[in-house]
C-alpha cells in the first residue's frame, strides 16, 4: 500500500482535498477544512482518527496500529502492510467521524458519501 492507495480511497470521498500545509512531503486530506487523513513526510503509513482514544489504544495495544506522532491521543499511524481492508475501512470511518464533527450547514453542503 501507498499515498496512491490512500488517494484511491480519498478522492472520490464528497469534499475531500489534499495539502500540504507544512512543506516537505506530507499529504493531509481534509473535509470542511478538518484533517481525517495524513501521511508524513517520512511516508510511514496513513493517520486516521478514532472514535475515541481507548479504540485508539487499543489497536496500538493488539500490534494493528502505531500511535500516530504529533496527533491527539485519538489518531493512530496505521502502516503501509497492514490489511488493506483494514485501512480502507479506518480511512472512511475517520472521513465519517470528522464530517459528523462538522457544522450542520458545512455538511448539508456535501453530497452523500458514496459505499
Amino acid at each position: 500500500m501507498s499515498r496512491a492507495f490512500v488517494t484511491s480511497i480519498c478522492q472520490p470521498l464528497p469534499g475531500a482535498a489534499v495539502s500540504d500545509p507544512w512543506g516537505g512531503g506530507h499529504a493531509v486530506w481534509k473535509v470542511g477544512g478538518k484533517i481525517f487523513a495524513s501521511i508524513g513526510a517520512q511516508d510511514r503509513g496513513v493517520s486516521v482518527k478514532c472514535s475515541d482514544t481507548a479504540f485508539a489504544r487499543l489497536l496500538i495495544e493488539d500490534g494493528t496500529a502505531e500511535r500516530a506522532p504529533y496527533l491527539h491521543a485519538s489518531w493512530v499511524l496505521l502502516p503501509w502492510g497492514c490489511d488493506e481492508g483494514l485501512m480502507r475501512d479506518r480511512v472512511l470511518l475517520s472521513y465519517d467521524l470528522i464530517r459528523a464533527g462538522l457544522p450542520k450547514k458545512v455538511q448539508a453542503m456535501l453530497a452523500p458519501r458514496p459505499d
